[in-house]
């Protein structure tokens, strides 16, 4: 009598856990560096991240572990809270808990869509700049100089100048092989770079050791789970702030991240469910003094090109995390840390990439976006770029929609497309009609301007008798735009001019008809398409000459 024989995808999920579980150990505690914590900080957070995504998450390749991006952004929280100061660790676990805490609140009013407050220009900008600015803050680590404070670009790379005499000889020496190593490991697929160059530095390490190389140290992994100490009063503001700018970007690289490959496999996507699991990662790792987690690509990409497929590859992943910790502790603490340095800097290396920007030079759009993103990261530091680059984006944007911008219309070839005549000067307005339209959304911002420029074309083009104005561009009116657009109307009506209206959303025509405006009939809002407006309005006008005779 045979068993049952165990699914490939099973298989496959159990082969892909055990293989990303050796790169993301190491990963790990490297990342544990750049945040300025202990090693245990980072081998809890990727437990805990984890168990939690492959219990309750939604994507079959989602990886959650810390990312460097997040350590990188902690780091600069913490310095900036808690200095210098022996508090750190505990500073750190409270950011990571409020920023869990605004994922669970960020879940629970749905807003799922917030990771679109970051363009993707401005996260390829912040991304490009952050990578140089982890690759730099590694050196020290990879080449034995002493340690660098702060994230300001210029004074870090003085700094770096200025220190260069105390570089050690085999550190670097260790760093600079161990990156040559794994760009070569790239070239063959199957081999594992990140697992050879820190077996060949294990093996290595009590000659390294007795050489002036140092090792990753003692890993203290008993669980202590607690509240952190909270911020002090005066300390509850910049916080916050902190933890918003971490759940900004934990949410946008791991929603990026579990989108792309949904889109790839056509899989469904969940993002508020995600925002909760993420909450529930993020709170649990903070009262674990953990990191803060997020789906990053490199992890997950890596997840996914092992032949996972469900969230049981996780599960697996982190069951063999905790045998590693468990059987093989004593060999990661002998880790060279030039070995560590190098595997960041190799990932994040992937992001130096100036390819990524080429769609933006080709496309001519948010060239601008991209390159502040990059400078203000550079020159501002990891926190303060990233809000600068945000609140930069989100200026242009309304910029753009506060712009006032109306085309004349104009019948083309004689059928039924009305067409901008500035683009099309074969296009012809119909005699005695004048058909604007708007090219932003009505709102606020730029209401008034709007219907300024409508009131200039109308005054110069002599002989209008009906004005059609096709509002496609307008989902929704706000209160200020409909009083802007009775103004108008009543301009319209003093001059003997009708107005219709055309191309209406239905929310747009159901406000029309509440307001009901003494100018605009319920008749003028029923026309669905220019063509039908411009049809009604020669009925009216003809009507109205035949009265008059």
């Amino acid at each position: 009598m045979s068993g049952t024989a165990v699914p490939p995808a099973r298989i496959a999920d159990v082969l892909a856990g055990l293989g990303i579980a050796g790169l993301l150990l190491p990963e790990a505690v490297a990342y544990s560096g750049i945040a300025g914590m202990p090693p245990q900080a980072g081998v809890v957070a990727l437990f805990v991240g984890l168990i939690c995504y492959g219990l309750l998450g939604t994507s079959r390749y989602a990886i959650v572990s810390s990312t460097s991006s997040s350590a990188a952004v902690l780091a600069a929280g913490t310095l900036l809270l808690a200095g210098g100061g022996a508090n750190r660790t505990a500073v750190a676990a409270a950011l990571v808990l409020l920023g869990g805490i605004c994922f669970l609140v960020a879940g629970t009013a749905r807003l799922g869509g917030l990771s679109h407050l970051i363009a993707r220009p401005v996260l390829r900008g912040y991304t490009f700049g952050l990578a140089i600015v982890i690759a730099l803050k590694q050196l020290p680590h990879l080449g034995g100089w002493p340690d660098l404070h702060g994230d300001f670009v210029p004074l870090l790379v003085a700094n770096l100048v200025r220190t260069s005499g105390q570089v050690h000889a085999m550190t670097l020496l260790t760093g600079v092989l161990a990156l040559a190593v794994l760009y070569a490991c790239e070239r063959l697929r199957r081999l594992p770079g990140s697992l050879l160059v820190i077996a060949l530095g294990v093996a290595a390490s009590d000659w390294l050791a007795a050489h002036g190389v140092p090792l990753t140290g003692a890993i203290k992994l008993q669980l202590s789970i607690g509240m952190p100490v909270w911020p002090a009063s005066g300390q509850w503001l910049p916080s916050v702030e902190l933890a918003a700018a971490l759940l900004l970007i934990l949410y946008a690289e791991s929603y990026s991240s579990i989108r792309g490959f949904a889109l790839k496999h056509n899989d469904p996507v969940a993002p508020n469910r995600d925002l909760l699991v993420l909450g529930v990662a993020n709170v649990l790792s903070g009262l674990c003094q953990g990191m803060p987690v997020g789906a990053g690509y490199s992890a997950t990409s890596a997840n996914e090109a092992g032949g996972a497929q469900s969230r049981l590859a996780g599960l697996i992943a982190a069951a063999t995390v905790l045998l590693m910790v468990l059987l093989l502790l004593r060999w990661i603490e002998r880790i060279p840390l030039a070995v560590l340095a190098a595997i960041v800097i190799h990932a994040v290396s992937k992001s130096w990439r100036l390819s990524v920007f080429r769609p933006y030079l080709q496309w001519r759009r948010d060239r601008l976006l991209a390159l502040a993103a990059v400078v203000a990261v550079l020159s501002m530091g990891i926190l303060n770029g990233l809000l600068f680059a945000i609140a930069f984006s989100l200026i242009l944007l309304l910029r753009q929609l506060a712009t006032a911008r109306v085309s004349v219309l104009g019948r083309l070839a004689g059928g039924h497309d009305f067409v901008d005549i500035a683009q099309h000067p074969d296009a012809v307005p119909p005699p005695g009609m004048l058909i604007l339209r708007p090219e932003e959304p009505l709102f606020f911002a730029n209401a008034e301007s709007v219907m300024t420029l409508a009131r200039q074309q109308v005054e110069g083009h002599a002989g209008v008798k009906q004005l059609v104005l096709s509002l496609e561009a307008s989902p929704d009116l706000d209160s200020t735009a409909l009083e802007s657009l009775g103004d108008f109307a009543a301009w319209l009506q003093t001059r003997g001019i009708g107005l219709r209206m055309a191309r209406l959303k239905d929310e747009t025509r159901a406000l029309l008809l509440r307001a009901a405006l003494p100018q605009l009939s319920s008749q003028a809002l029923d026309s669905w398409s220019v063509e039908d407006a411009v049809s009604a309005s020669i009925a009216a006008t003809s009507s109205t000459g035949k009265q008059a005779k």
